[in-house]
């Protein structure tokens, strides 16, 4: 068994770089565990060897519900206009003139966006022009590089670099993705216009995933919330014959104690109205039942206001927070606090490091509150991916596969650090009166009885 720490060891020892060590040993491996990206993402090793030496390989994808976003990120390249700004400062020759020119092409975009009256512009299709002037920059950076290798840190390398990863997805563009700009003020840099990030935004990472699954004797994707089939089947790219197993939880009714509060409405224009009753909510449940407790909130200002309302209406509570800017060694200590013999109310951010892949099985967390239904926020962004959705699946799936979905996923893997063995016992309490709809109920694990509060 070769760990991280080992074969950093041996690097270490012998001067080789960990990385590409990792890769030799991997052909004399049976087994290697590793990120999604390095079998998923464009440049990823394993998928490389792969297909190089023509293994038969066996993939398991474990908490599989994660590589829809992960996925996303790995098929998404920015190229802000600021590491162009410092390339241009220390180019000469050839690539300087091409990396003016690009910047000529990149103004004018800016300029028609700001005249626009647009911060955040979605376009159609890749302007030609600034895809020629991006390709001919690097292909001046790679003459360049070829008759005299830039080192590390060089500005000239660091823009190549982005820019090559931001256009090899560029020359892919297609439905299953965006091209848009994000504008900037400029101010610092002393440039009289604003700047802007230049974006290639994975929608559907589909396309590129099938690939990977067709280089894969087998693959198997497992999670607890791997679910509605057809959104995973369509976002993953998983062939039309996918076996799909339901297997049954090994977890009973009268286990959870699943209450929906339908008379608190958490959406954003009523969540000041909120506050008391979720103060009140979470008071009575620890009065009932002293122990440790999870609140969620859909973000760092909510979870702020709700633990000023219950530190004023209930001081005697001991409530400790996830914060925005909190580090490895803040994360532990917030862990720390939920001990087996212990009482204390966490306050977190749903989606954030506590939701998932946290155990806190036994008395170390008896219960948790979830005061919202993980819906991404509506933005010009995700409005834009809910329409470029509706136009590959249709407007009936859009909302769902943009919002409710990866909320609800969101919901059900935060109330499953409440129940981690066959013994364990506890209450979930999921506040805010949509969890009530049909649709909703749907999506929520079938083992659950969900009692009016």
């Amino acid at each position: 068994m070769l760990t991280p720490d080992k074969v950093r060891s041996l690097a270490l020892q012998h001067q080789v770089c960990p990385y590409y060590l990792t890769q030799e040993l991997a052909r004399w491996s049976d087994v290697v565990v590793g990120d999604y990206h390095y079998f998923y993402d464009s440049a990823a090793m394993l998928y490389a060897l792969t297909q190089a030496h023509q293994w038969k390989v066996g993939v398991l994808v474990d908490e599989a519900h994660n590589l829809l976003e992960r996925a996303r990120r790995m098929y998404t390249a920015e190229l802000p206009q600021h590491t162009l700004a410092a390339a241009r400062k220390a180019a000469t020759g050839p690539v300087k003139k091409s990396l003016d020119a690009l910047n000529r092409q990149w103004t004018a975009l800016n300029k028609a966006q700001q005249e626009g009256g647009q911060d955040y512009q979605v376009y159609p299709e890749l302007p030609p022009g600034l895809l020629g002037s991006v390709q001919r920059a690097v292909a001046a950076i790679a003459q360049a590089q070829g008759d005299s290798p830039m080192l590390p840190g060089d500005a000239v390398l660091g823009f190549y670099l982005e820019a090559l990863s931001w256009l090899n997805l560029a020359e892919q563009l297609g439905p299953h993705a965006l091209f848009d700009t994000s504008l900037w003020s400029s101010a610092a840099s002393g440039r009289r216009g604003p700047m802007s990030t230049l974006c290639i935004r994975n929608v559907v990472p589909a396309p590129h995933l099938a690939a990977r699954h067709t280089a894969a004797c087998a693959t198997v994707l497992f999670s607890g919330t791997l679910g509605p089939q057809a959104f995973y089947q369509d976002l993953l790219g998983l062939p039309p014959a996918t076996h799909w197993v339901d297997v049954p939880s090994p977890f009973q009714a009268a286990q959870l104690q699943v209450q929906i509060a339908g008379h608190i409405s958490t959406r954003y224009q009523d969540r000041a109205q909120s506050l008391v009753p979720i103060a009140e909510l979470v008071a009575a449940q620890f009065a009932r039942q002293p122990g440790n407790y999870l609140c969620f909130f859909s973000s760092f200002d909510y979870l702020q206001r709700a633990a000023e309302c219950i530190q004023r209406l209930h001081p005697q509570l001991p409530l400790f927070c996830q914060t925005s800017a909190m580090d490895d060694a803040g994360r532990a200590a917030f862990l720390a606090r939920f001990d087996e013999a212990g009482q204390g109310i966490g306050l977190a951010v749903l989606g954030g490091a506590f939701s998932e892949g946290v155990d806190l099985p036994g008395n170390r967390l008896i219960g948790a509150f979830i005061a919202t239904l993980g819906l991404p926020q509506i933005n010009p962004i995700n409005t834009h991916m809910q329409q470029a959705m509706a136009q590959r699946f249709g407007a009936a799936k859009a909302y769902d596969y943009t919002y409710l979905y990866p909320g609800l996923r969101k919901v059900v893997q935060a109330a499953g650090r409440v129940i981690r063995s066959e013994d364990d016992r506890g209450v979930v309490v999921l506040i805010d009166d949509r969890f009530h709809r049909a649709q909703v109920r749907a999506l929520l694990p079938s083992w659950w009885e969900p009692q009016k509060l």
